[in-house]
């Protein structure tokens, strides 16, 4: 049973990789921020894997931190992106 979890980290850190490229060649804005939340929701994905597999249960609390973070830089980003400032 151990491997479908390897496979599984595998599949997600490929993705990661995927997406990272997108990060560096998207042609807008808008999809460089995309790639960027899709890296923290994968990133998110990886925490908990890593943390159910270790039998760790605050790595979940990692992750919901992580996720909530995620969520204000991201708006963040795009507000800045729309307006050019933060207020």
């Amino acid at each position: 049973m151990q491997w479908v979890y390897l496979f599984t980290a595998i599949a997600l850190l490929i993705g990661l990789f995927i997406i990272l490229i997108r990060a560096v060649v998207g042609p807008t804005v808008y999809d460089v921020i995309l790639a960027t939340n899709a890296i923290g929701t994968k990133t998110i994905v990886f925490v908990t894997l890593l943390g159910y597999i270790s039998g760790r249960p605050e790595f979940i609390d990692m992750a919901i931190i992580y996720a909530l973070i995620t969520f204000i830089t991201t708006v963040a980003i795009l507000k800045f992106a729309e307006k050019g400032r933060l207020d």
